[in-house]
């Protein structure tokens, strides 16, 4: 699948697995959460998700650097298919 079609026709969910697949989640939950978002503005141009990750990469870091670290992963999914999302972003210790 070229970067193109993986950005504009795979499941969100799918391709958030796929770029944050580095930080070898334990837990990884997804919540689309767009249908309470309707007629709202940015609506239109990307969904509204929530994403509970549990990894070790996230091990002595504050909460925006593991904030940083998944948007880094995210790349054009925050321009393009991603108007809004909710991170958790916990060290296993923090569960």
């Amino acid at each position: 699948m070229s970067e193109v079609e993986s950005t504009t026709e795979a499941p969100v969910e799918a391709l958030l697995r796929e770029r944050l697949a580095p930080l070898e989640p334990l837990r990884f939950e997804f919540a689309d959460d767009s249908h309470l978002h309707a007629g709202h503005a940015g609506a239109r141009e990307g969904g509204h998700y929530r994403l509970v990750l549990v990894s070790a990469a996230f091990v002595g870091k504050s909460t925006v650097a593991r904030h940083r670290q998944v948007f880094s992963l995210l790349g054009d999914l925050m321009r393009t298919r991603i108007h809004a999302l909710g991170i958790k972003a916990l060290a296993p210790d923090e569960v």
